[in-house]
């Protein structure tokens, strides 16, 4: 007897066909695909799909909610989306493996505006003993992809300087054993210290020991070297690609303003990289919102870790340096907002841009943002505007390119892809604007993530893999979340199953967490 059987709709199985009309069984952790007659069938419980779409769970190739998701294992914001699966570690950004307790506690604070705090203190040290936090502890699947920031501190420290010989043969076996504990790949953030302090050669080898393992690289790509060309950061990861023989992959890949060259400037490097036989794909978010963590210094103000912000902040001389510096390439503080307050005084802020914040507080926008830096303990997260609207369809359609939500999960006025990236796609990209078929854009939230990442019994529905499923209604599923109100959960969306257990049912969280954390090479 079945545990579930899910019949009557429209069965899109991910790998980009047309639907058809049959039953989707539940055996354990497992699917069976049925067609035909289904008198005699008996299971537990029948779930009557008509008028629905049923699918492979959707898998985010770029998340923040590693952290988040062990103090809310429910993970409502991302599981009633229909996401199954994430994969955290991103931009270099990742929580293991570390030698003390202490180094991961400095990294948890220097991150904390990006990747949140887990419940503290910390209490792993390696890949396998983080990998075993998630294993039915919260509501989806976890993937772990190794940053190399925890890399560089394992192996050279804090400081920015090249690493040696013996540092870099020490951090390539980091990379080994990350990997043989079930890492998928390599992540890099070059925005972002103390990971950015990596060369180009140190990337490419330590891309090198990944790839003799079958992983792959996921990178946040290096903004400064803008100043070399429009498409010099994602140039410099092609040729880490090259050289390595790793598959690249370009993580929130967009055009991020009109007028920053064209956007076929950007898919067309990616096209004829391709041509050219590079596996290369990318993944884009679905809202035109950006979010990061707060800390966008310049690097120097990070060398030798979080301890030394707080120096610069609090030092009248370096501050002063540091003010000069950031005036020279001014932000507009009247667009975007700031959220993670966690100060019951500044509470008051939360969701309003720094220009605001500085008018109730009498200050210049600058300073004001920089003693509210250091009031959270570095902890702020700041939203704006970062995509070209008129371009982001392109992004969201073309077939190299799969979703990360690129989402965190905290505070109050957190961007409104948190809650709306998956079913926006459906509701707006396809329904509304036909940019894509459905089938397309369901098998770029599954099989093709799953394939970038090497998930050998997922992203499909085909007997024998995994059940995670996802029942949703094509014509009613939207994304509510906005700006001003982006706590709001899709609708449309009624049933998600993850390893063959309901986690949303008839539309209610039912508390399961049957997530498990994902090994590379065994999942």
């Amino acid at each position: 007897m079945l545990d579930l059987l899910v019949r009557g709709g429209l069965i899109i199985d991910g790998t980009g066909s047309p639907g058809f009309y049959g039953a989707v069984g539940v055996e354990g952790e497992e699917v069976r695909i049925l067609r035909g007659d289904l008198t005699g069938m008996e299971a537990a419980r029948v779930i009557d799909a008509t008028g629905h779409v049923v699918c492979p769970g959707f898998i985010d190739v770029h998340s923040h909610g590693g952290m988040t998701i062990m103090k809310e294992p429910r993970h409502e914001p991302k599981v009633r989306q229909g996401v199954t699966t994430e994969l955290i570690g991103i931009d270099g950004n990742s929580v293991a493996p570390f030698k003390t307790r202490e180094e991961l506690h400095r990294f948890i604070w220097l991150d904390s505006g990006l990747n949140d705090y887990p419940p503290m203190p910390a209490d792993w040290l390696t890949v396998a003993q983080l990998l075993a936090k998630f294993d039915h502890r919260g509501a989806v699947n976890i993937a772990y992809i190794l940053g190399n920031s925890p890399v560089r501190i394992w192996s050279v420290g804090w400081k920015n300087r090249l690493a040696t010989r013996p540092e870099l043969e020490d951090m390539k076996a980091v990379v080994r054993e990350a990997m043989e504990e079930g890492a998928f790949g390599l992540s890099t953030g070059l925005d972002y210290p103390p990971g950015s302090f990596a060369d180009t050669n140190e990337l490419i080898e330590l891309s090198k020991v990944a790839a003799a393992m079958g992983g792959f690289y996921h990178t946040h790509t290096r903004g400064s070297l803008r100043a070399q060309g429009l498409l010099a950061p994602w140039e410099e990861a092609l040729e880490i690609g090259r050289k390595s023989g790793i598959p690249v992959h370009l993580t929130h890949y967009r055009q991020s303003a009109e007028g920053i060259g064209s956007h076929l400037d950007y898919l067309g490097l990616v096209e004829k990289a391709r041509d050219e036989g590079m596996d290369v794909t990318f993944d884009c978010y679905t809202y035109v919102y950006s979010s990061t963590r707060a800390l966008g210094f310049p690097h120097w103000t990070m060398d030798g870790g979080p301890e030394r912000v707080v120096e610069v902040l609090t030092n009248a001389d370096e501050r002063a340096i540091l003010k000069r510096e950031m005036s020279a390439s001014p932000r507009n503080f009247r667009e975007g907002w700031l959220t993670n307050f966690q100060k019951p005084h500044n509470k008051q802020y939360e969701g309003k841009s720094v220009a605001e914040i500085a008018a109730l507080r009498g200050q210049e926008p600058l300073d004001a943002f920089l003693d509210l830096v250091l009031e959270e303990n570095l902890g702020l997260t700041t939203v704006g505007l970062g995509t070209n609207p008129q371009t982001l369809p392109d992004f969201v359609s073309h077939p190299y390119g799969m979703y990360g939500s690129d989402a965190i999960l905290f505070g109050d006025f957190p961007s409104p892809r948190t809650y709306g990236c998956f079913p926006v796609v459906l509701a707006e990209f396809v329904r509304a604007e036909k940019h894509l078929k459905l089938p397309e854009a369901i098998r770029k939230m599954t099989s093709f993530p799953a394939q970038r990442l090497g998930l050998n019994h997922r992203g499909i529905l085909r007997d024998g893999f995994k059940a995670d499923i996802v029942v949703f209604n094509p014509q009613t599923v939207k994304a509510p979340a906005t700006r001003w109100e982006p706590k709001q959960y899709p609708i449309g969306i009624p049933y998600v199953i993850v390893n063959g257990v309901p986690v949303v049912d008839n539309g209610i969280h039912t508390g399961a967490t049957p997530g498990r954390g994902l090994r590379h090479g065994k999942d």
